[in-house]
């Protein structure tokens, strides 16, 4: 069972969903990706169990899931944007502790997206903590809106599908995957990493076939 400190978002997540149907995994999701913490984890396992009753279908629950997504990373993506990282920086140091987010969370995002660059916001939906946070560096880059929405989308949707499937999978012990969060976070850590590798083989591959050639040249195993 989901222990002490989840229990109150999953009860107030089941609530929404089950109130307001689609529109309430949209917005669920729209306030977990406006870096506020109601993890994505426990919306939609809990939206697959009840694709599992019948009450919903998969691809609905990916498409509610997604455009809440979307409209929640729009969101954080607006306040870098017309903020600015020093506004930005005001507003976690004032109210984060309301909603229990840590500078260094952002700081965390800040790297990440100028290590990567804007792909990060699409490969980023898969990884724990940052996914939700990468919406405000991309902001204050003042990333092009286009590409953002494309990765963001992109991101969203496998990740949401991902878990409502687990839901429906696991059914009425949806709740149970709540146990393995940690577990789970490091095996999306690994494919997230994966993922940016294999990005940056294939943009710099040319360059990477002729550092090789070189090297072999040299060692004479042509």
């Amino acid at each position: 069972m989901l222990n002490t400190l989840l229990a109150p978002l999953a009860h107030f997540v089941t609530y929404l969903i089950a109130t307001l149907g689609y529109p309430g995994v949209a917005l669920a999701m729209a306030i977990e990706s406006a870096c506020i913490p109601l993890p994505s984890e426990i919306i939609m396992p809990f939206s697959g169990f009840l694709v599992s009753a019948g009450t919903f279908t998969l691809l609905g629950i990916t498409i509610a899931g997604t455009i809440g997504g979307l409209i929640g990373s729009l969101a954080a993506y607006a306040l870098g944007y017309w903020g600015g990282e020093t506004v930005v920086r005001d507003v976690i140091r004032k109210y984060g502790k309301y909603v229990f987010i840590k500078e260094k969370e952002f700081d965390h995002s800040i790297v990440w997206f100028d290590k990567y660059g804007s792909t990060i916001t699409f490969t980023s939906r898969l990884l724990p903590v940052i996914r939700t946070f990468i919406s405000l560096p991309a902001g204050i880059a003042r990333m092009p809106i286009l590409p953002f929405v494309v990765y963001t989308t992109l991101g969203s949707a496998i990740w949401t599908l991902l878990l409502g499937y687990l839901g429906l999978q696991l059914g009425s012990n949806w709740d149970t995957l709540g146990v393995y969060f940690h577990q789970f976070d490091i095996a999306v850590v690994l494919v997230g990493t994966l993922t940016v590798g294999f990005y940056f083989y294939k943009k710099h591959q040319e360059a990477t076939h002729s550092l090789l050639y070189r090297l072999l040249h040299t060692l004479h195993i042509r």
